[in-house]
């Protein structure tokens, strides 16, 4: 990552981004994992004792390259595509597909908000923030819930670092060899981000909490704390018990309170279930609940949910817009109150 600046040429900012990228390794893990400096970018790289080598070549050397496991940079790259899902302009057609339709729903169904007494929202798998932030921006106090270590640091760096629009700039798609019309696409660059968070009106009270959605908003402190809980993209793809997650979603809603949902049912821990991997007998099978959208839509109701609204939404997610392949989700999209308990005493 470079940040934007005057003078600066697209090679010099790539040749900056490469260094910082490096498939070596040696920039991004060591011994002290701060200090990504100057020394990263110039023809030498010092190793972990701080020697640097005679030889720029000798960098080449295995004993001065730190492993990163593969998972680990695969983690980064989906952070840097995330990047351009919520901070770019290139990310606003995704952000039109899914955060529009939210953001439409929560205004239509709180359309008295109150600065005195503004709305609570909740929303939990909030990766880098965009949407917890264009929800606080419409008057509701928001927290966005983030488990990814990765997605907090970035997210905390975007919301509380940046000076002004387009500050920074990436190269998202230069490890993506596959599906590229030209060279020019794979290797073009990216502003982020498209607006200065801090000068977006945010709403007082704004937070982004860290920490298992689990464990976390089991608390017994947070039993009808929210008026609105808004989960995108994340019903099934962090949920190892989706059903332990409706639940919860029941618990801290007030009465009458609405959960706005958008995503598919991918279920992430359904592949880990059983695997037989040497690296990973040494630990418990990863739990995996999979149901089908009826099966989810009739615990809801179980949990005391009503669906109000209900329909499909296709999008994509962290898509490079320009590539051959385009993968396609057709999304539930579904907004559901929780039933008030004298209401319920009354139906029955």
């Amino acid at each position: 990552m470079s940040k934007h600046a005057e003078g600066l040429t697209a090679n010099e900012e790539l040749q900056v981004e490469g260094c910082h990228g490096s498939d070596t390794g040696s920039c991004l893990e060591g011994e002290d994992n701060n200090k990504m400096d100057a020394e990263c970018c110039g023809n030498h790289v010092s190793d972990s004792n701080g020697n640097v080598p005679s030889s720029p070549r000798e960098w080449l050397d295995p004993s001065h390259q730190s492993h990163v496991p593969l998972v680990d940079v695969d983690k980064v790259r989906c952070i840097i595509r995330n990047i351009v899902r919520d901070w770019a302009a290139e990310g606003q057609k995704e952000r039109d597909q899914c955060y529009k339709p939210i953001v439409e729903e929560l205004n239509s169904l709180f359309p008295n908000r109150c600065s005195k007494s503004p709305p609570t929202c909740l929303v939990p798998g909030a990766g880098l923030g965009r949407l917890a932030l264009e929800i606080s921006c419409m008057g509701f106090v928001s927290q966005g819930n983030e488990f990814s270590y990765y997605m907090m640091i970035c997210s905390s760096f975007i919301l509380n670092q940046t000076q002004y629009a387009g500050e920074w700039t990436i190269y998202p798609w230069i490890h993506s060899n596959c599906n590229s019309l030209s060279d020019s696409d794979q290797l073009r660059p990216v502003s982020f981000p498209d607006i200065h968070p801090a000068s977006a009106g945010i709403t007082e009270g704004f937070t982004m909490c860290g920490g298992d959605f689990v464990e976390v908003y089991s608390d017994p402190s947070q039993v009808g704390v929210w008026d609105a809980v808004v989960t995108c993209f994340f019903l099934s793809i962090t949920a190892h018990n989706i059903v332990e997650y409706i639940e919860i979603i029941s618990r801290i809603l007030k009465d009458g309170g609405v959960w706005i949902n958008l995503g598919p049912l991918l279920y992430h821990f359904a592949d880990m279930y059983g695997q037989e991997d040497v690296s990973f007998i040494f630990f418990h099978i990863e739990m995996s609940i999979e149901l089908s959208l009826e099966d989810v839509k009739s615990i809801a109701f179980n949990y005391g949910f009503e669906v109000e609204n209900e329909t499909t939404i296709e999008t994509t997610y962290s898509t490079n817009p320009r590539s051959m392949m385009q993968n396609r989700y057709f999304a539930a999209f579904w907004t559901m109150r929780k039933k008030s308990v004298a209401g319920e005493k009354h139906s029955t």
